[in-house]
């Protein structure tokens, strides 16, 4: 079942978020249950939503390769929603 992760990243920049994008963004493409990515800024930082395959290859990409890339003071707080549908073009 397709897995929705919300995250809300207080703090978070443009420059912030770019960053980490220009790291992973080729890496996430090829990364085993990644369907997509999408974000946008917030009041108070940036909110980054994803559609996984699974919790687990969500979970295994975030520690490994987003979390040692992180700005200091950036965490991230993750929210999960299994999905019932995804579509995509």
């Amino acid at each position: 079942m397709a897995v929705l992760i919300s995250s809300k990243v207080k703090g978070q920049t443009l420059e912030g978020y770019e960053g980490v994008l220009s790291v992973v963004k080729d890496l996430i493409k090829q990364a085993p249950g990644f369907i997509l990515q999408c974000a946008h800024p917030t009041d108070d930082g940036w909110a980054v939503m994803e559609v996984w395959e699974s919790r687990k290859d969500a979970d295994q990409w975030f520690a490994q390769y987003v979390v040692p890339h992180l700005p200091p003071g950036i965490h991230p707080k993750r929210s999960y929603q299994e999905l019932h549908n995804v579509v995509c073009l």
